[in-house]
């Protein structure tokens, strides 16, 4: 948030800015103040510098000179203003709660609230709500959409609705072509919680064989991956899934999850399963190998530590202590998701960039070595490179 001569501006980011360090390295030779590493702070100092006598006009200068994915809903005194990035890598909805506009990220927000659905936010809009209605406008050159496929594999709510699919029954797909993809002879099929819950339905529905809940959830602990370290990591596994021995024991038994990033999750639950008496536990994924990092706001980390990115499959097996592994094909992915050619090769129907390192944006923080350099000199103590 800051305040400069136009008044109040709040903003809130879904999303990572991929040029914010270049971007801060010349605001901050020419005299800028920042208070923070957020990318986030990046956006409010080049709207605060814009020579531009309207809030609006500030906005798009800033906008212009960005790159990456953002979805941002900005308040100011008298303005609701939603914005999203000219790929619509991340998503941004508009809802109506009793006459009131409402922006978000999710459908399943507007759920919560009694609001209703009215329309996405289209790739590279900006849209400014006042008590007089509704503006939109669109300063950027046209571009093909380019939604984040793992917003339907992982990072969206199940109960949410995408470009008019819903994340649910996405999901589930992922596990019927999985089925198809990876036939395996198992007495049950087990899902990873919670994630892994729809595909491992759809692969149960599709394969005859029983879908049983041998693993129960802790839902008072977060998501694994993103932990900071390899021990929190480890023992956030144990604190957040148990075995129902009952399920388990003397079964051949089909794991069931949406991805493995690390793999650390994945050793940890097998053992599991093991340790309460699985015979046999074959693992399968609803979606291909993730052999490249993310830099559109999903914390994944980079090559070094993505266990796809420097093993082979059956190396990645072993790993894990898998009878078996498999994944979900790309093209089986897209035929999920309703393609029935799977992915255009020519013309990606979304950004896949962690299973193909096809990025939809230029990645200049990432490739510049001289920005490289100060962001390894960047510390909480040192925060203006």
């Amino acid at each position: 948030m800051l305040t400069f001569g136009g008044g109040g501006f709040a903003i809130a980011h879904n999303g990572n800015i991929t040029n914010a360090l270049s971007l801060r390295y010349d605001l901050v030779k020419n005299g800028s103040i920042f208070q923070s590493t957020s990318d986030t702070e990046t956006i409010l100092q080049l709207v605060a510098r814009s020579s531009a006598d309207r809030t609006i006009k500030r906005l798009v200068d800033a906008l212009l000179q960005i790159e990456g994915a953002y979805a941002l809903v900005i308040l100011t005194n008298k303005k609701l203003i939603g914005a999203r990035d000219p790929f619509g890598i991340r998503p941004l909805v508009l809802g109506n709660l009793d006459g009131a506009y409402i922006l978000c990220s999710e459908t399943c927000a507007l759920d919560i609230i009694g609001a209703d659905f009215v329309r996405e936010i289209e790739p590279g809009e900006v849209v400014i709500i006042t008590e007089n209605g509704i503006e939109s406008i669109n300063p950027f050159s046209k571009t093909e959409k380019r939604l984040d496929l793992f917003e339907y594999i992982y990072f969206s709510r199940p109960d949410s609705v995408l470009d008019g699919k819903s994340v649910y029954d996405c999901r589930k797909s992922f596990g019927n072509v999985l089925a198809k993809e990876f036939p395996v002879d198992a007495d049950i099929v087990v899902p990873v919680p919670d994630s892994g819950v729809p595909a491992a339905l759809g692969y149960s529905e599709q394969s005859k064989i029983p879908f049983e809940l041998a693993i129960i959830r802790n839902h008072y602990v977060g998501r694994t991956f993103i932990q900071p370290s390899q021990s929190s990591r480890h023992s956030s596994v144990k604190l957040k899934h148990n075995p129902n021995k009952s399920s388990v024991d003397g079964k051949n038994i089909i794991l069931i999850d949406d991805s493995i990033v690390r793999g650390t999750t994945s050793v940890k639950i097998i053992q599991l399963m093991r340790d309460a008496g699985a015979k046999k536990v074959h693992m399968l994924i609803a979606c291909p190998p993730i052999k490249f990092p993310d830099f559109y706001g999903i914390d994944t980390p980079e090559t070094e530590q993505l266990l796809a990115a420097n093993h082979s499959i059956n190396d990645m097996c072993s790993f894990i202590g898998a009878d078996s592994l498999g994944f979900l094909s790309l093209d089986g992915l897209y035929k999920a998701m309703g393609y029935k050619d799977g992915r255009d090769n020519n013309n990606p129907q979304f950004t896949d960039h962690c299973f193909t390192g096809d990025y939809p944006t230029d990645l200049k923080d990432y490739k510049d070595e001289k920005i490289q350099e100060q962001l390894s000199l960047l510390s909480d103590n040192d925060i203006n490179i």
